[in-house]
């Protein structure tokens, strides 16, 4: 382990994204870039302050981290996830890319974390998730805490499936069929949510619909 992980408990969650991701994880960024539709928007849209802290809920192989740090280069990059067999993934596609020094990795849980804990920083800049909380279980408690980590003037960013109602129906099926092979469930009520925690803090929010309800993507704060 490198001087900067730092080691945190195993979860039943943590165990059942490894099962599937122990073998999906050599193959995920081919197979992902065609339907994890946004991701690059959201990346395009972070614009961290000079100097400026990011934070990446549910890292998984770091792709979107190594693509924003290069966007940024005056800026530093945080990431953790729950599945120990996508860190092994993202470590080493972080030191191949040389941004060991930019790029800080551990493990973690996005229901139950703080910066302070798991970096030692009171807060960051920019926290964003990128189709992780259509695998979270609570992901309502992912996206408080993912907001509680922000510095004041900071931003979440989230991107994830969508309704799909502006869609044919054969397609949103088999999607549907598709994302439950991988304990993937489109969160229909990411908007309400959003809205409800940016309030509960005097945020401001911003959902709209991608690619007529394929994805969804909702910023908060700001």
């Amino acid at each position: 382990m490198s001087s900067n992980e730092v080691s945190m408990p195993t979860s039943d969650h943590g165990e059942s994204m490894d099962a599937i991701y122990r073998t999906q994880r050599h193959i995920y960024d081919l197979t992902r870039k065609y339907y994890l539709l946004g991701r690059d928007r959201l990346i395009a849209d972070l614009a961290p302050p000079p100097g400026g802290l990011v934070l990446e809920m549910g890292c998984g192989t770091a792709r979107n981290l190594i693509l924003a740090a290069r966007r940024y280069p005056h800026a530093r990059f945080l990431g953790f996830d729950i599945s120990e067999a996508m860190l092994e993934n993202a470590r080493e596609s972080v030191r191949r890319a040389g941004l060991s020094e930019r790029i800080s990795l551990t493990k973690g849980d996005a229901t139950a974390f703080s910066p302070r804990r798991l970096f030692g920083i009171a807060g960051v800049d920019r926290v964003f998730c990128s189709y992780t909380l259509s695998m979270i279980p609570d992901w309502e408690q992912a996206i408080s805490a993912g907001a509680d980590a922000l510095v004041s003037g900071g931003r979440m960013h989230v991107v994830d499936f969508g309704s799909q109602r502006g869609l044919p129906e054969w397609f949103s099926r088999g999607l549907h069929a598709w994302l439950d092979r991988f304990q993937v469930s489109p969160r229909a009520e990411l908007e309400v949510v959003t809205r409800q925690v940016a309030h509960q803090r005097g945020l401001l929010v911003e959902h709209r619909n991608l690619y007529r309800g394929y994805a969804q993507y909702a910023v908060i704060g700001g």
